[in-house]
C-alpha cells in the first residue's frame, strides 16, 4: 500500500519535469531556431539608422522575424539596447534570434559596393547616393554646391562633377555625407597623377578640361576605337577657336538625352551648354564619363580631323574629314539612311 501511495506522489512530478522540460526545449527552440524566413533571393537586410534608439530597432526587425517575444528577451539578456549601431545587416534564411542579435549588437555590417557608372547630372548622382547610402539627399546637395569645399580640389558648382569618376566604391551604409564626396574625390586627385597631368597640358587642357572634353566624346560614341579621334576632332576645333557644335551638349542644354536628331529651334537654346552658340568648352561635363573616355583625351591623336559623322550603315562607327566639303558629303549619307528608316 505503502509502496503505491509513493508512486502515485511521483506522477505530479514526472509531469512537472515533463512540463518543464518541454518549455525549456520551446524557449531554446525560440532563441537558437529560425526565427526568419526562407530566403529565394540574397538582398535581405535590416537597416539601423543612425540615431536610432532600441524602439525603433525593433520596429525595424518586426517584419523579419516571427517572434518579437524572444527576440526583445534575447536582446535584453545581452545588451542590445545599450549597444546600437546604425548600418546596413544582413539577414540570412532561417536565422536565429540568437545570432540575428548577436550580428546587430556587433555593428558588423555589411558593405555597400556602390557602383558608379554615367551620371549625366548633379541630380542623378544625388539621387544615386542617398538611395544607396543613410547620406541625406540635402545634405549631400549642399555639399557639391559649396565653393569653398569644392575650392580644395580645383572645382566649382560646375565642374564638381569631374570629381566623380565611374568605377565601384565600397563603403559602410551609414557614412556620412562629407565622407562619401571626399573618398569619390580622392579618387579623382589619386587619378590625376603627373602622368596624366602632363598629358592633359600638352593638349593645352586642365584636368577638368580634359574630363569636359571626355564628357562629349563618350556620349558621342560607344565605339572604343573611334573615341581617341572624336577627341581630336575636338581638340582641333579648340585649338582654332572654333564652334565645337556638339549635338550632345544641345541635348543636355534641353535636358532631353532621348533626341534622336539635333535641329531647329533646340540650336537656339540660350544654355552656356549650347556649343552651337557659344564657343569654347561648356561650364562642365555633359556626363561622367568612363575613364576609357578621358585616357582617350589624353591619349588622342594628332590629326587634321574637324569634322564627324555617324556612319550610313549604322554601325556605331563614325566618318571623319578634315574639310566642310567631305564633311556635307558624309552628313548626306547618313542623312539618306535616316531617312529611308523613317528617323526623324
Amino acid at each position: 500500500m505503502a509502496e503505491e501511495i509513493k508512486k502515485r506522489a511521483y506522477k505530479p512530478l514526472y509531469v512537472v519535469a515533463g512540463v518543464v522540460l518541454l518549455v525549456l526545449i520551446f524557449g531554446l527552440f525560440k532563441v537558437f531556431g529560425p526565427a526568419t524566413p526562407m530566403y529565394k533571393g540574397d538582398n535581405n537586410f535590416v537597416y539601423i539608422h543612425t540615431g536610432d534608439d532600441y524602439e525603433k530597432v525593433k520596429n525595424a526587425v518586426s517584419g523579419t522575424v516571427s517572434d518579437m517575444w524572444s527576440f526583445n528577451l534575447v536582446a535584453r539578456l545581452v545588451g542590445l539596447p545599450s549597444h546600437i549601431h546604425p548600418g546596413k545587416y544582413k539577414v540570412k534564411s532561417l536565422m536565429s534570434n540568437y545570432s540575428l542579435v548577436r550580428l546587430l549588437r556587433s555593428g558588423k555590417q555589411t558593405q555597400v559596393n556602390l557602383v558608379i557608372n554615367k551620371l549625366r547630372t548633379k541630380s542623378d548622382f544625388v539621387s544615386l547616393i542617398s538611395t544607396s547610402l543613410e547620406v541625406d539627399s540635402n545634405t549631400l546637395r549642399q555639399m557639391i554646391n559649396d565653393p569653398v569645399l569644392l575650392k580644395e580640389y580645383n572645382l566649382d558648382t560646375n565642374t564638381v562633377m569631374c570629381a566623380i569618376i565611374p568605377n565601384t566604391y565600397f563603403f559602410k551604409w551609414n557614412t556620412p555625407a562629407d565622407k562619401v564626396f571626399r573618398k569619390l574625390a580622392a579618387n579623382y586627385v589619386h587619378f590625376w597623377d603627373d602622368a596624366h597631368r602632363q598629358q592633359a597640358k600638352a593638349h593645352g587642357l586642365t584636368p577638368s578640361q580634359a574630363i569636359i572634353v571626355a564628357s562629349i566624346v563618350d556620349e558621342e560614341t560607344n565605339m572604343q576605337d573611334d573615341k581617341p579621334k572624336i577627341a581630336s576632332v575636338y581638340l582641333n576645333r579648340l585649338d582654332k577657336g572654333m564652334k565645337l557644335q556638339a549635338d550632345p551638349t544641345v541635348k543636355f542644354a534641353v535636358g532631353d538625352f532621348t533626341i534622336k536628331r539635333v535641329a531647329g529651334q533646340m540650336l537656339q537654346n540660350t544654355s552656356p551648354y549650347n556649343t552651337y552658340l557659344y564657343t569654347g568648352l561648356p561650364p562642365g561635363p555633359i556626363c561622367t564619363p568612363a575613364i576609357s573616355s578621358i585616357e582617350a583625351v589624353l591619349q588622342s591623336p594628332p590629326t587634321t580631323y574637324l569634322y564627324f559623322c555617324a556612319k550610313e550603315d549604322f554601325s556605331g562607327y563614325s566618318n571623319f574629314a578634315s574639310t566642310y566639303d567631305e564633311q556635307l558629303k558624309n552628313a548626306h549619307k547618313y542623312q539618306k539612311a535616316l531617312d529611308a528608316r523613317g528617323i526623324h
